[in-house]
């Protein structure tokens, strides 16, 4: 039995002792089972209230859910072929100071190995030259070859 049919049954215990209202007794219980419907209208309009933000926070939490989806994707999962799906390497980040405006740029190993890319703060272009690890840049790489 949820409060508002307590209090409605309450008043129905009420009306059956037939209490006389201009008795004192029985203007102060008609007031306290006054206030108790007040107060019953009050809660149930609360918990009304709070079931629906519940559903919007609930909504909300489901679209942040797929923006960090999006944004972050899966990290526990590895697409390379060289272990068992926990790639630390897969993730390293390089810095790289633009010379122009002396931003700070992250590349990964992929953005190095294109050899070059403009600055995303003053659009300077920005050469990497270094020395090949193999199997990290391109398949034609002919390092094998030099050693």
């Amino acid at each position: 039995m949820d409060i508002c049919e307590k209090v409605a049954y309450i008043k129905g215990l009420a009306e059956g002792l037939e209490l006389d209202n201009d008795s004192k007794e029985g203007k102060i219980l008609a007031a306290i089972i006054d206030v108790l419907g007040d107060i019953t209208e009050e809660i149930c309009d609360i918990e009304d209230g709070c079931d629906a933000l519940m559903e919007q926070i609930d909504a909300v939490d489901e679209d942040l859910s797929y923006v960090e989806e999006i944004i972050y994707g899966d990290d526990d999962e590895c697409d390379c072929d060289c272990c068992d799906g926990d790639c630390e390497d897969d993730d390293q980040l390089y810095e790289v100071e633009c010379p122009a405006c002396n931003d700070v740029i992250y590349l990964d190993e992929d953005m190095l190995c294109e050899g070059g890319i403009a600055c995303p703060n003053c659009g300077t272009d920005l050469e990497f030259d270094f020395d090949c690890d193999c199997g990290c840049c391109d398949e034609d790489c002919d390092c094998d070859e030099e050693e």
